[in-house]
């Protein structure tokens, strides 16, 4: 698989698994709040899941002023993410409960 890409304010650093870009994203970048319901969650997949997981395609344009274009790619991250993502490693490594971090 080719490396991921953090891409969060024109980062371009890349890692070679995603456990380790979504680690990254949630511990060297600053938080951001939901424009939909002010949850404040770390950038990246985190605040992607959040916005397709809890609200309404519809709520995520009016609130971010997105292009379905847009859309279509944040939920094509969002796939390709989870298709590929140890979630639970992602959680005990932020969690300080993994040894290797």
């Amino acid at each position: 698989m080719s490396p991921w890409e953090c891409a969060i304010d024109g980062d371009e650093t890349q890692f070679d698994r995603v456990e380790d870009l979504i680690v990254h994203q949630s511990t060297q970048h600053d938080r951001i709040e939901c424009r939909v319901c002010e949850t404040v969650l770390p950038d990246g997949y985190f605040a992607i899941r959040h916005a397709f997981d809890e609200h309404t395609r519809a709520e995520y344009v009016r609130a971010y002023d997105a292009t379905a274009q847009e859309v279509r790619r944040r939920e094509k991250v969002k796939e390709a993410i989870e298709d590929e993502a140890d979630i639970r490693e992602v959680i005990d490594r932020l969690e300080g409960n993994d040894e290797t971090t």
